[in-house]
């Protein structure tokens, strides 16, 4: 633009408007700006400054800190409850939901209810999936992993029980 002008190649604001597909009143604010602070002001980047933090780094690096300890937190309103007293902070709970769930990826360690008469074997057994060979090296018996169907026809899905189709309705027949 300023080689433009110096070269004499265009005259009008509304000439390098074009050629740079900018505004008009976009030009005038550059060649002001040139005009007042010389070429550096042309050539500083100006930024947004944005909303500032509703937490401080200090209180995230604290809750950081009190989510990988033992003791945790049970719900995220008790997080909440707790930057209250401990860092004189109110922040919204959709706020520190952002920030625990997916800024921080942290998870609320919260213990399941369990009940007294469970038994440990049970439960022990029934987190190994069935069909698979136990620990004995025994072969993989697929007949238990993947049934085959009882009738002798291709079931394909389209068929009941009966053999009649499903999409048959209001005395339509196979559509």
């Amino acid at each position: 633009m300023l080689w433009w002008i110096q070269s004499g190649q265009v005259s009008e604001q509304q000439e390098i408007s074009k050629r740079l597909g900018r505004n008009t009143s976009t030009i005038t604010r550059w060649l002001q700006s040139y005009r007042q602070a010389g070429l550096a002001a042309l050539l500083q980047v100006k930024t947004a400054p944005g909303a500032t933090r509703k937490m401080s780094d200090a209180v995230i690096a604290a809750l950081q800190q009190r989510l990988a300890s033992e003791e945790g937190f049970s719900s995220y309103t008790a997080i909440v409850e707790w930057l209250k007293p401990e860092h004189g902070q109110t922040v919204k709970y959709s706020t520190v939901y952002q920030w625990v769930r997916y800024r921080l990826g942290a998870k609320l360690k919260v213990s399941r209810p369990q009940s007294y008469k469970q038994d440990e074997e049970a439960v022990a057994a029934s987190k190994k999936p069935r069909g698979y060979p136990a620990e004995s090296g025994d072969a993989l018996d697929t007949r238990k992993v993947f049934p085959l169907p009882l009738s002798g026809r291709n079931s394909g899905g389209d068929e009941n029980r009966d053999g009649q189709s499903h999409y048959r309705q209001r005395g339509k027949t196979n559509c």
